[in-house]
C-alpha cells in the first residue's frame, strides 16, 4: 500500500501515468467508446464514473500549460443537448487549480486523436458523449 494515492486509481493505471511523459495524452472514455479497437494501452476502469477517475488523476498528473487546448471533450451530436458532465469535468479541472483551455473536436476526429494518445481509460460512465483527453504537463519544480 502507498500514502495519498486515490483508491480508485489502479496499479495498471498508475504505472501509465508514470510512464507518460510532458505532451502525452491520455483519454477517459465512457461505456460506449470503442476504447479496445483504438488503444495503444488500455486500462480497464468498470464500475467506474468518469468524474471519480478525472479527479483522481488531476490529484497526481499535471495538465500541459503549454498546450492551446490540453483539455478535450467529444464534440455530442445534434441530437444529443450539451452533455451535463461536461459542466462536471470543467469543475473537477478547476478545483484541482489545473489550467482550464478546454477544446471540442468532432466525433470521429476524437476516435482518430485516440489512436495516438498513450493510453485510454474505458470507465463503466454511462453518461453519453463523457469521453474527455487530458495533455500531461509537467511538474513546476524549482530552477
Amino acid at each position: 500500500m502507498l500514502k495519498n494515492i486515490p483508491s480508485i486509481l489502479s496499479p495498471a493505471l498508475l504505472k501509465l501515468l508514470m510512464e507518460m511523459g510532458h505532451g502525452d495524452q491520455i483519454v477517459i472514455a465512457d461505456a460506449n467508446f470503442p476504447a479496445a479497437s483504438l488503444a495503444r494501452n488500455l486500462v480497464r476502469a468498470d464500475g467506474h464514473g468518469s468524474e471519480a477517475l478525472l479527479a483522481a488523476i488531476l490529484q497526481l498528473m499535471p495538465i500541459d500549460t503549454y498546450s492551446e487546448k490540453s483539455v478535450l471533450f467529444m464534440q455530442h451530436g445534434k441530437e444529443v443537448a450539451t452533455p451535463r458532465i461536461w459542466d462536471k469535468y470543467e469543475q473537477i479541472i478547476q478545483d484541482a487549480n489545473e489550467p482550464l483551455s478546454i477544446g471540442h473536436i468532432p466525433r470521429f476526429d476524437f476516435y482518430n486523436l485516440a489512436k495516438t494518445c498513450y493510453a485510454i481509460v474505458a470507465t463503466g460512465e454511462e453518461q453519453l458523449y463523457a469521453n474527455i483527453i487530458l495533455t500531461k504537463g509537467v511538474l513546476q519544480g524549482g530552477l
